[in-house]
């Protein structure tokens, strides 16, 4: 894998503000390689997390966030704990993803992520708690997958695992109170539910992909 750094890149302060952000020290990564070594999910990656973590340190933003990884990272916490230098690896790339997503740099190929995640976040600010048939309807709509696992839809009734109306919890001005201030801390915007650029490009992968079949 070859690389090519710049003197700007060299200089650039994403370092500095992903330390300041985050509260961790990243510098301190001496690329022991143990986060990579242990995460389930480094094969589907396109940088492993101790790549990730070595080019935040030389200050390369724009190949960070257009990453796969940060978008496939499951929050799973094995990095975090086997870190010898207790690095929140995981938090990092939890907040890469918020970084990325402001910027609406999105991987044509992972899309999906952040629309589901969107889509459960907004669930839960509006009900309190998870509401099965409206997170599966909305994520396939704006995925462009209208009618994926439909026919699971009457075994799951029949086994009450999921419901026609939401269920709303108590003190749910409580909640979204919560959620309020986050946004107002910018770790999630709250005034849209989705990101256009997100819903068009779902779309138009799913289009491409059902031409490409066609051939």
């Amino acid at each position: 894998m070859k690389w090519f750094i710049s003197h700007n890149t060299i200089k650039s302060p994403f370092l500095e503000i992903l330390q300041q952000d985050c509260g961790e020290k990243i510098s301190h990564c001496y690329q022991c390689g143990k986060c990579s070594a242990g995460c389930p999910i480094a094969f589907q990656m396109d940088y492993l997390p101790n790549q990730i973590i070595r080019m935040v340190q030389l200050g390369m933003e724009d190949e960070v966030l257009a990453s796969k990884t940060i978008w496939l990272c499951v929050s799973c916490l094995t990095c975090t704990v086997r870190c010898p230098r207790e690095i929140d690896i995981a938090e990092i790339m939890d907040y890469l993803r918020r970084r990325a997503y402001k910027k609406g740099i999105i991987p044509l190929e992972e899309t999906e992520i952040p629309l589901f995640n969107k889509i459960f976040l907004r669930n839960i600010e509006l009900f309190g708690r998870l509401y099965e048939m409206g997170l599966i309807g909305m994520f396939n709509l704006l995925s462009g997958e209208f009618f994926k696992d439909v026919s699971l839809a009457p075994k799951m009734f029949l086994k009450q695992k999921i419901g026609i109306l939401p269920h709303r919890i108590k003190n749910l001005k409580e909640l979204r109170e919560i959620f309020k201030k986050s946004g107002k801390l910018g770790r999630a915007k709250r005034d849209k539910l989705l990101h256009p650029k997100l819903i068009f490009l779902n779309l138009s992968r799913k289009f491409i992909g059902k031409i490409e079949r066609l051939k």
